[in-house]
């Protein structure tokens, strides 16, 4: 692996020629960010289920609401 001038933890690998990160904590600092996005995510598309099923809900209720209402 061949340092790249002027960034420190950055290699060339020869056979490949992608530049690598061998930085460890620069990695794990990737790593959090990454799984804190997937996290928030998974809370969000959560949070739109629970929305959708609260609507389902609500629209069911109104439909009931209206039945009895015409039905008297």
């Amino acid at each position: 692996m061949i340092p790249v001038k002027g960034h420190n933890g950055l290699y060339r690998d020869q056979k490949t020629n992608a530049i690598v990160n061998n930085n460890d904590n620069e990695y794990n600092e990737y790593i959090k960010l990454k799984q804190s996005t997937i996290n928030e995510r998974s809370e969000i598309d959560a949070i739109k289920n629970e929305i959708s099923e609260i609507k389902s809900l609500l629209i069911d209720l109104l439909n009931k609401k209206n039945w009895i209402y015409h039905r008297t």
